[in-house]
């Protein structure tokens, strides 16, 4: 029997509504595609809202309070097992086109970090770099989104391969203090776009895999959509921005959360409270917005995931081609979630709305997963590592605490979950967060904070009638609390087994 290849694909900071077979106002006729041949949940969140805490718990298999990488700006220990590691030694391909994201771009003597100025541009170490980077053989990165000056590394050596010069051009420099001078509309060709060379670089790599006979785990992690909002034409004129729905804060839905949610409705919010070594919270800011400008930035981050959703498709039609897609798990996701106007907010934050915290999550590969289903049961990006080497008949590392949703995937159980747990902790004295959803209601939690949210999903799906201090509700807190602390206690790690009693 051959054995299952594994092909992760990733967008960065996708909101989970918006993929055109749910979502008319977008055209993502690939993403669709898997939609039909595969298995869509509707009920799928990450682990963190923030990029590096949840990437890496996808390839360890962990929550970000387990793995280290907490926040952004921290680094996944070179020493944590990582699932790239397993395959490896189930003689499997390992490789990772695209966005990495496990370490910081700063570096220090104690945490060193290859993501970082100034190794980040040295194109001559990236040409000759063959080390495995957190189990994966084989690597080709970048760090930059859209023109960020953070281009370097694979994708900057690529440019340059292709003929495309000029390239520093299209992107700002380091200093960052150049006016953009973008409205929208990004300069760099398309032919140049990292969404070009994604899906190029990891056709190639399954290329390899073919001709060698070779069995594969391939992460293919795209940028887009995440801001800024810029798109090469002629994306940046698909959607007319007065056609699309806007989303918007309903008038006073912030006055029974806790505090920060409504300073980021005020024009100078006094965020005191919130500071900490000098640094303002990530996210907890002013989130007021211009309409007009807001509904250009929803039609380019639209532009954005059409432009993806076109590579994803030629890495789809690679897989065709090569007669590889019958034997290859296709799971399409993103790291989080993305506000552009809900609850008035923007961008991201220590608000863990569904907006935030759900996203879109397919499944597929012919005659194992059900086609054309959508399905309710819960997913996390922490159970990927886990389900990926179940998927495989491979064993799972003790010390992983996600769950194997393969036997889910595969419609031989209904579901693997009855609660999810996002954690958002970004910095240490400041706001500390977790929350805790079932298959109908959501609670958060403050450290060392009497405050916090309680959401009747089914009742209230747009999370507008916080009911953490309703009278009538204390009762259902009580036992969601209860729960949220057993959901705590049941993701701790077991190392290794009991082999004795004394």
């Amino acid at each position: 029997m051959k054995k299952t290849n594994i092909l992760l694909i990733t967008s960065d900071q996708q909101h989970w509504n918006t993929i055109g077979a749910f979502n008319p106002e977008l055209s993502t006729p690939n993403l669709d595609r898997l939609v039909k041949e595969g298995t869509t949940y509707t009920r799928a969140y990450c682990p963190n809202p923030t990029c590096t805490p949840t990437r890496a718990s996808i390839i360890t298999g962990k929550y970000p309070s387990q793995h280290g990488a907490w926040t952004l700006g921290t680094k996944l220990s070179e020493n944590e097992h990582t699932v790239g590691e397993d395959f490896i030694k189930a003689n499997y391909r390992t490789a990772l086109i695209g966005k990495a994201h496990f370490q910081p771009l700063a570096s220090t003597e104690e945490y060193t970090s290859l993501e970082a100025y100034p190794v980040l541009q040295n194109l001559d170490f990236w040409k000759n770099y063959k080390e495995e980077f957190y189990g994966f053989e084989h690597v080709e990165l970048a760090r930059n989104h859209t023109n960020e000056a953070h281009v370097g590394q694979h994708y900057a050596l690529w440019m340059e391969e292709k003929g495309c010069k000029n390239w520093k051009d299209y992107f700002l420099p380091p200093t960052g203090n150049m006016d953009k001078g973008i409205q929208h509309k990004w300069p760099i060709p398309e032919e140049f776009h990292y969404d070009t060379w994604i899906a190029e670089r990891t056709n190639a790599m399954l290329e390899q895999y073919k001709n060698n006979n070779e069995n594969f785990f391939l992460w293919a992690s795209f940028f887009d959509p995440h801001p800024d909002y810029l798109v090469p034409e002629p994306w940046d004129t698909m959607y007319d921005p007065d056609e699309l729905t806007i989303p918007q804060m309903v008038e006073g839905e912030h006055d029974k959360n806790p505090p920060h949610f409504r300073l980021t409705q005020d024009k100078n919010p006094e965020i005191s409270s919130y500071l900490s070594s000098g640094k303002a919270l990530h996210g907890v800011h002013s989130h007021l917005h211009d309409r007009e400008k807001l509904k250009k930035d929803i039609a380019i981050y639209y532009g954005m995931v059409s432009l993806m959703d076109k590579y994803i498709g030629k890495i789809l039609d690679k897989l065709d081609e090569l007669g590889l897609k019958e034997n290859t798990l296709v799971v399409f996701t993103t790291d989080h979630g993305h506000f552009y106007g809900h609850h008035g907010l923007i961008a991201k934050g220590p608000f863990l709305y569904e907006d935030m915290i759900k996203i879109p999550f397919i499944v597929r590969q012919p005659g194992k997963v059900v086609a054309n289903k959508m399905s309710e049961a819960l997913q996390s990006l922490v159970d990927l590592a886990p389900s990926f080497l179940n998927a495989a008949n491979l064993k799972v590392p003790r010390e992983m605490t996600g769950v194997d949703q393969s036997k889910v995937w595969y419609g031989e159980v209904e579901g693997a979950r009855d609660h999810i747990i996002c954690e958002h902790h970004h910095d240490p004295t400041t706001v500390h967060l977790k929350t805790y959803v079932d298959k109908r209601y959501k609670i958060t939690v403050y450290y060392n904070q009497t405050y916090g949210e309680l959401f009747d999903l089914e009742a209230d799906p747009e999370e507008l009638n916080n009911l953490w201090d309703a009278p009538e509700h204390r009762e259902l807190k009580m036992e969601l609390l209860l729960k949220y602390i057993w959901a705590e206690l049941g993701k701790e790690p077991m190392w290794m087994p009991r082999i004795a009693h004394a």
